[in-house]
């Protein structure tokens, strides 16, 4: 990662939308049973329990999982680094809106993630645009203007994917855009 450190300001007010055009093609690739790590106010949560998955919310912060609740979705507080519901079973664990850069480590989270998921299960990835400089620093999340959470944070292109998967033993297999969104499809190697 680069020198440069980033500061990101989120705030969960930018996600309280329904799930977009682009939201719903980048949810097709999620099969079964699905872990959405940092799934904020849970709009991508309730459009997959929409479309009938089995899915799951978790996000660090209490605003965000109370957004999620509201909105009808299953979520609950913890983070992705600590012990999970169905930790082996889940097919899918959704990485959405740059959530690849949870805790600063891009790797060590797929390792993780290769960890909660089936031995066949898959990591569906938003990512940075293409030329996307992979930096490192903080992010603050607010809800409503209040600070809610401060974490280690990373920005990754769409064009570091297959290196960072290659590193936590897994394979990026598939790379979409999605009108100006980039995610991949991350899978162990087989």
């Amino acid at each position: 990662m680069s020198a440069e450190p980033i500061e990101m300001a989120l705030s969960l007010d930018d996600w309280t939308h329904p799930a977009d055009a682009e939201d719903r093609a980048m949810l097709e690739l999620c099969d079964g049973p699905t872990l959405d790590v940092g799934c904020g106010p849970g709009r991508l949560t309730e459009e997959l329990s929409l479309r009938g998955h089995v899915v799951l919310g978790i996000d660090v912060t209490h605003e965000a999982v109370g957004h999620a609740v509201r909105r009808g979705g299953a979520a609950i507080r913890r983070d992705v680094f600590a012990p999970l519901p169905g930790e082996g079973r889940w097919l899918t664990a959704l990485l959405a809106d740059g959530n690849v850069g949870i805790g600063g480590d891009p790797v060590a989270l797929l390792r993780r993630l290769r960890q909660v998921l089936d031995p066949r299960g898959r990591v569906v990835v938003e990512l940075a645009g293409p030329g996307t400089e992979p930096r490192t620093g903080v992010a603050t999340l607010s809800d409503g203007g209040a600070v809610a959470h401060t974490f280690p944070w990373c920005v990754v292109g769409v064009d570091d994917i297959h290196g960072l998967a290659v590193e936590a033993g897994l394979e990026a297999t598939e790379v979409h855009r999605f009108g100006d969104r980039w995610c991949a499809v991350v899978e162990a190697v087989a």
